[in-house]
């Protein structure tokens, strides 16, 4: 590819998170990396480019409509890598992903959409494989906290000898908020199911992004949690997280990518954390009950209608001093077969779903365009962790992420509620 225009395009990069995602390259991609601009509208993409600082007010733009097939092709061949923040990408994102497939070309997303990526499984991965593409989806706040902390376990267990992972819980804490474009890929995934029922059983199986879902080891206790309880081992309050459904089966599709290295009864689950005694209870009550009405009144046509007004709409984002004030820590505690406990922390200062998302998704592109002889040798639809692994997590160190692993004491109670 190195005869190639553009090393990376950022395309949607005149969208809310786009306009994030070109600061954090305009800022951290090296000298002389040729990165350009994408989307459908040259207006949008000029006005962008005219507030970045540096060499990144003369990048190039690149315009392509996402149903504009031939545009995408020429996209895709003119760069090695595409980094794309262009949603819900269940209804736009596979004409890209195809393209940059049979290009030979990198490409990174932000989805946290299950259906699509098992799109992308079923009509990507044979093509990806043979051109040595990698296709790596949910480079955002979905999921590479939750893909490499398990990462970071089962490396430092392997370094330990402490035997393959047994029992992994992730406990969430986040300030930030929901954005209108995660829930326009909710709404995707919703209208999908509406017009084939059957989506929904996959959508239900815990292993439903695995090359083969038939052939998967299968562990009790894998469904997601949707209910508050007492988590035995922290002491706090758990209840449901609203990503786990998806984070949860990214960090099993790097396992059996992986070859089954986390270990054959591997067992994984996410959940948010609220805190100890009545506090922490009665603020899991509560969140859960108002996740559980929003998720319920998304799936029935008038009260969408309703909840359609109320929410932020796609495209729209919090202020930068909000933004600048959110977090999120993801603690993921584990035991393996040889009885040792460990804790992985992923941490981060700034909105997940903006600030820190835009900070993923731009080191995960310069990782595939600057780190490739790092990486490892992989292609097809690739998660995070099997895509660039302690590659990515180095950068995000040097970004003034938290990363850590360190070994727990032996618990004076074990075993796993709810």
């Amino acid at each position: 590819m190195s005869g190639r225009e553009h090393d990376l395009v950022l395309y949607g990069a005149s969208g809310f998170v786009g306009r994030l995602v070109a600061e954090q390259l305009a800022e951290h991609a090296p000298g002389g990396l040729r990165v350009a601009l994408g989307g459908r509208s040259r207006q949008r993409l000029e006005r962008v480019r005219a507030g970045l600082p540096g060499e990144a007010s003369a990048w190039p733009i690149v315009t392509a409509d996402s149903s504009d097939a031939a545009a995408l092709e020429a996209l895709a061949n003119s760069t090695r890598v595409v980094a794309t923040t262009v949603g819900p990408y269940l209804r736009y994102g596979l004409p890209l992903a195809m393209a940059c497939a049979r290009a030979g070309t990198h490409y990174a997303d932000l989805t946290g959409e299950a259906l699509y990526v098992r799109q992308l499984i079923d009509q990507c991965q044979d093509i990806a494989e043979g051109t040595r593409a990698r296709i790596v989806t949910a480079c955002g706040y979905d999921s590479i906290p939750s893909d490499l902390g398990v990462l970071l376990l089962h490396e430092r267990a392997g370094a330990d000898d402490a035997g393959a992972l047994l029992d992994t819980t992730l406990q969430a804490r986040a300030k930030g908020g929901l954005s209108g474009g995660t829930i326009d890929s909710l709404r995707a995934q919703l209208e999908a199911v509406a017009v084939d029922p059957g989506l929904r059983r996959l959508l239900s199986d815990p292993h439903a992004l695995a090359p083969d879902p038939e052939v998967e080891p299968r562990q009790g206790g894998e469904r997601d949690v949707r209910t508050v309880f007492p988590d035995a081992e922290t002491g706090q309050w758990a209840g449901p997280f609203i990503m786990a459904s998806f984070n949860s089966r990214i960090v099993r599709r790097s396992n059996a990518l992986l070859g089954h290295a986390y270990g054959s009864r591997f067992r994984y689950r996410e959940v948010s954390a609220y805190g100890a005694g009545a506090g922490g209870f009665l603020r899991a009550t509560a969140v859960s009950g108002v996740l559980g009405l929003a998720m319920t009144a998304m799936g029935i046509p008038w009260t969408r209608r309703v909840f359609d007004r109320l929410a932020p709409s796609p495209g729209e984002g919090p202020s930068e001093e909000a933004r600048r004030s959110g977090r999120f820590r993801m603690e993921t505690r584990t035991v393996t077969e040889g009885g040792r406990r460990y804790l992985a922390v992923v941490a981060a200062q700034g909105d997940p779903g903006y600030a820190a998302t835009s900070v993923m998704l731009a080191e995960a592109a310069l990782c595939l365009a600057v780190d490739e002889e790092q990486l490892p040798a992989r292609a097809g639809v690739l998660t995070p962790a099997t895509a660039m692994g302690a590659v990515l997590a180095k950068r995000l160190r040097r970004r003034g992420f938290t990363l850590t692993v360190h070994e727990l004491g032996v618990p004076e109670r074990s075993g796993r509620s709810g």
